[in-house]
């Protein structure tokens, strides 16, 4: 089995009747792409999400325990969900900060890919360090849930002797079409969300816990996406979030 890279150009278009997008912490999916979400959701598909871990590291205040801040984080994250008209929110509920690309992760994302049999995945680009321009160095944590979810579309969710215990279940074999790769800087594909910026900042506004001042975040949020506006191609966009989209063949 080969993937295949499309340019922006390319007429091919999978359908996004069943979308996962897989974050590795709360809050992570609406600050990436939530604008695209809202497009989806809106044209009618059923948008899932996969939380990977609990975000019990996701504050600098030395009062609130572990617990109590994962279940802050996990409420802000289905209102988040709520306004964009996802349909499920998934907690998986691995250690924030300690996640690790294991035969017990990959078995947690396989379930849920084969239960919902999504058309399209979105993770982050594993390969996804650093932006020098940015300043900005990526979360290990966002690089493992991206390699164990490419790693999960490809081969094991479509392997029928991986976790055949699953077959037990019920839980046959599925093959995605799409997967995005969200990658900031090396993005070749490009979603508008012109008509959906605002609905991607008020989800993202959902995460109180994350942030001093929201409308800092917020108009730094909308600069980003209009800077990727501006590198979309055929033509230039008022507001856009990028992808790196690869198109898997059907069959090894």
């Amino acid at each position: 089995m080969t993937l295949k890279k499309l340019s922006p150009k390319s007429k091919v278009k999978p359908s996004h009747k069943v979308i996962l997008a897989v974050g590795a912490h709360p809050d992570d999916i609406d600050i990436g792409y939530s604008g695209s979400i809202a497009k989806w959701t809106e044209q009618g598909a059923e948008v899932y999400y996969l939380v990977l871990t609990d975000g019990s590291k996701g504050s600098e205040d030395p009062h609130i325990s572990n617990k109590e801040l994962t279940q802050i984080r996990q409420a802000e994250q289905q209102a988040a969900a709520d306004i964009l008209g996802v349909k499920k929110v998934y907690f998986l509920n691995f250690v924030d900060g300690e996640l690790e690309n294991t035969p017990a992760l990959r078995k947690h994302i396989i379930k849920i890919i084969r239960q919902i049999k999504p058309n399209t995945v979105i993770c982050s680009d594993p390969t996804f360090y650093y932006d020098t321009h940015r300043h900005f160095i990526n979360h290990p944590d966002h690089r493992i849930a991206g390699e164990a979810t490419v790693d999960c579309v490809y081969p094991f969710a479509r392997n029928a002797r991986t976790f055949p215990e699953l077959l037990a279940e019920g839980l046959q074999s599925h093959v995605v079409e799409e997967l995005l790769l969200v990658n900031f800087t090396k993005a070749t594909y490009f979603i508008d969300i012109s008509k959906t910026i605002e609905k991607k900042v008020t989800a993202i506004s959902a995460h109180k816990s994350q942030f001093n001042d929201i409308k800092k975040f917020t108009e730094m949020i909308k600069q980003m996406s209009s800077l990727m506006g501006k590198k979309a191609k055929p033509k230039k966009l008022k507001y856009a979030e990028g992808f790196i989209r690869i198109l898997l063949h059907q069959s090894s």
